[in-house]
């Protein structure tokens, strides 16, 4: 998904672009979060901190910001808000209470785990990995924890992730979210001072310069404070430039800033030297 960004004569406010019909009739228009509980795009661009205002149109979202923050920092934030939101199926409006979120996930009795997790793995054997493995990639059931269910991506296969996604939740009423297993791991190299300083690199550096793309990249972890795990994802997953923008943009920025930072690595890259959170698909080279 491919969202255009223009700049209005207003600099707090810019119009985004999904490619999409955003509301079939008219304008809805959104003052702040309060008024926003017949959206669940609204509430979710409201989630964004320095989101003032928001506006539907036919073909665009018009999002107003704070005054004192700068689009080149907010920008990446509202177009990962904006493209979760359709890459994920969900309405534009509708009731507050009809917005999936894994907090509104509904109790699943014990007796039934079994059950469901049985027509998990049958979607996954029977529509999803015979897609997935035609890239090499592989997707194997991890476990489901209050309507997010967490899968193992292997070679390729992360590239699919809303796809993949929106099949589950069509298919299975209990799984209202789809997530990679590993951003469910303990990750204490983000809370160190180096973490921290590769990540505010990404958010104030790296991230203005991929959003122009419809791209973010995710800071996944730092191990012995000199390795840094990034996840390209957005317009810049799956895009045959993802490699250089990795070698000659995120790389470079990355260690110029934070020295200490030897290595910076893409979790779905197996070329990319010792890299303990690939892990190969059927068929791909381990």
């Amino acid at each position: 998904m491919f969202i255009q960004t223009e700049a209005t004569p207003d600099q707090r406010v810019m119009k985004f672009f999904p490619g999409q019909t955003v509301l079939e009739n008219g304008r809805a228009e959104f003052p702040d979060i309060d008024a926003a509980g017949k959206s669940p795009l609204a509430q979710r661009l409201f989630d964004v901190n320095g989101v003032q205002c928001v506006v539907f149109d036919h073909d665009f979202v018009s999002v107003t910001k704070d005054e004192e923050l700068d689009w080149a920092v907010l920008k990446p934030a509202v177009l990962g808000a904006i493209m979760d939101h359709f890459m994920a199926g969900h309405p534009v409006m509708g009731a507050a209470d009809t917005a999936p979120t894994p907090a509104s996930a509904p109790d699943v009795p014990p007796e039934k785990i079994a059950e469901i997790t049985a027509e998990i793995n049958e979607l996954i054997e029977t529509r999803i990995q015979p897609a997935v493995s035609q890239n090499g990639g592989s997707v194997a059931f991890h476990s489901l924890k209050e309507g997010t269910l967490y899968l193992e991506f292997g070679g390729s296969a992360y590239t699919m992730l809303r796809p993949i996604e929106n099949m589950i939740c069509h298919y299975v009423e209990a799984v209202e979210a789809v997530r990679d297993h590993r951003d469910s791991l303990p990750k204490p190299g983000l809370d160190t001072p180096i973490g921290q300083a590769v990540a505010q690199v990404i958010q104030e550096k790296v991230n203005p310069a991929v959003a122009s793309h419809g791209g973010y990249i995710t800071l996944v972890d730092v191990i012995d404070d000199e390795k840094a795990f990034i996840r390209l994802e957005g317009g810049c997953q799956g895009c045959g430039m993802a490699s250089v923008t990795l070698k000659q943009g995120v790389e470079v920025e990355i260690k110029n800033a934070v020295p200490q930072i030897t290595d910076v690595l893409d979790v779905t890259d197996h070329a990319g030297g010792d890299n303990p959170y690939y892990q190969p698909g059927q068929g791909a080279p381990a």
